[in-house]
């Protein structure tokens, strides 16, 4: 068995460096297209507790940017010190931001541009080599990476927010109706799992190590919304014997019945998607829908979530060749072909789509769309080493988190890798989450018939 691969142009320089020129310039168009859409009110508003105002997100981006770029990486001197503590995503939980003395803005937008002008200077001098933070131009991509999960929180916001619809996108592009198998056999054996070459791979997705594990199948798409539906139908979020008894606390107590941004009426069921009312598409993934709920529908379908030792082999394990591939469908970078990535889209894609992105055990979208739950803890791998900062990952192990998996429509493609590991309290509904199904595999199984 052999391990991981890279892209060639990984360990080019110049390359490299066009990379990290590329991705930074892509992460800001998008901050701003996210910031510029709507009035000075709605960014410095809060439109949900469990969010921050729009305008700080933008400031903060600016802050860490100048951080790790400028301070970090070019040792110079902090240009608004006195900002450091407004912009510490640890120093003030979301729901107080509001009340601090955040910048306007117009003053926002100024510091954030000031802060990229130079970062782009310093990106053109800096030799990728030399130090941690240097090599490979780890801090650049980990900036853009930044930028761009921010782009994704801004995102949630602006699916939070009441009034017009301030964002449009084309629809994913239709194909063929899928009419594959529903489930697909992963053998059973060792892979590796993680990653020790990505240059841009974050301290939790690090170091490469060996996993065994058993076979099992797995769904051959995510889990549909009329799949839900069934769920819903059959009294699924009425009946405790399929819940964690912490999510039937959660359903009664906030008298759940049926994904965030659902409801019933004239006997069909209803959406809200960024500002716009539409009926929900069958043939969709599920959607805002919390760990407890993929959890319950997964029990109730006589199944189980994945592992996400089980998502990342049928991910990346290649059997004909015996490695990991960096995705699915191989080494190569995503291409709007292969994964819905990028905000292109403001949807999931129906189950099924994109044919070129399958993985060689057939598995289709598990890159993009959306994110899915796993059951797995977030734990560090063996040998885990915290960097550049213990707050990105060290200290979120062991605690009320979940892992999930395989970005989604709102991710870009620079923050989202068959290694890439997200997690989040099991509650939450705001993310862009879905999530597919397993089931242990005998000996001597075969994949059921049937679609997904």
């Amino acid at each position: 068995m052999t391990g991981s691969t890279t892209d060639p142009e990984a360990t080019d320089p110049e390359a490299l460096r066009a990379r990290a020129l590329a991705a930074l310039l892509a992460a800001r168009e998008r901050t701003t297209l996210l910031t510029s859409c709507v009035e000075e009110a709605e960014l410095t508003a809060q439109h949900s507790p469990l969010m921050s105002p729009l305008v700080w997100d933008l400031a903060h981006i600016g802050n860490q940017e100048e951080q790790w770029l400028l301070r970090a990486v070019a040792g110079r001197d902090a240009m608004r010190p006195e900002i450091d503590p407004l912009y510490d995503a640890f120093e003030h939980p979301r729901a107080e931001r509001p009340s601090l003395p955040l910048l306007a803005p117009a003053e926002a937008r100024g510091y954030a541009a000031e802060v990229r002008g130079r970062a782009l200077d310093v990106l053109e001098k800096t030799p990728f080599r030399g130090t941690p933070l240097t090599d490979a131009g780890f801090a650049f991509g980990m900036i853009a990476q930044h930028e761009q999960q921010h782009d994704e929180t801004m995102l949630i916001t602006h699916q939070l927010r009441s009034g017009q619809t301030a964002l449009t996108a084309p629809d994913p592009p239709s194909g063929e109706p899928f009419t594959g198998p529903a489930e697909v056999l992963v053998p059973g054996g060792p892979f590796t799992m993680g990653t020790s070459t990505e240059p841009w791979a974050l301290d939790n997705e690090r170091p490469a190590h060996h996993r065994l594990v058993p076979p099992f199948f797995i769904d051959t798409t995510p889990v549909t919304n009329a799949a839900y539906q069934r769920f819903i139908e059959d009294g699924g979020y009425e009946r405790m014997r399929w819940w964690d008894p912490a999510g039937w606390a959660m359903v009664r107590r906030n008298n759940l019945c049926a994904p965030l941004f659902w409801w019933r009426e004239g006997g069909q069921w209803l959406r809200r998607r960024f500002g716009t009312v539409e009926p929900v598409p069958a043939d969709e993934p599920v959607l805002h829908v919390s760990w407890y709920e993929a959890d319950a529908y997964a029990r109730w379908a006589g199944r189980r979530l994945p592992s996400e030792e089980e998502w990342e082999k049928a991910a990346r394990y290649d059997p004909v060749t015996d490695r990991s591939t960096r995705y699915p469908w191989g080494d190569a970078d995503p291409t709007p072909e292969r994964a819905n990535l990028g905000q292109r889209h403001l949807r999931p894609a129906p189950a099924g789509s994109y044919p070129a992105g399958e993985s060689p055990l057939g598995v289709r979208q598990l890159i993009g769309d959306v994110w899915e739950w796993t059951s797995s803890d977030f734990l560090p791998y063996p040998g885990f080493a915290a960097f550049p900062y213990r707050e990105y990952s060290d200290v979120f192990f062991g605690g009320d988190y979940k892992v999930l998996r395989g970005g989604a429509f709102s991710v870009d493609e620079v923050a989202c890798r068959g290694t890439f590991r997200n997690w989040d309290h099991p509650v939450r509904r705001q993310i862009f989450s879905g999530f597919r199904t397993a089931r242990d595999a005998g000996p001597t199984e075969t994949p059921a018939p049937g679609t997904a």
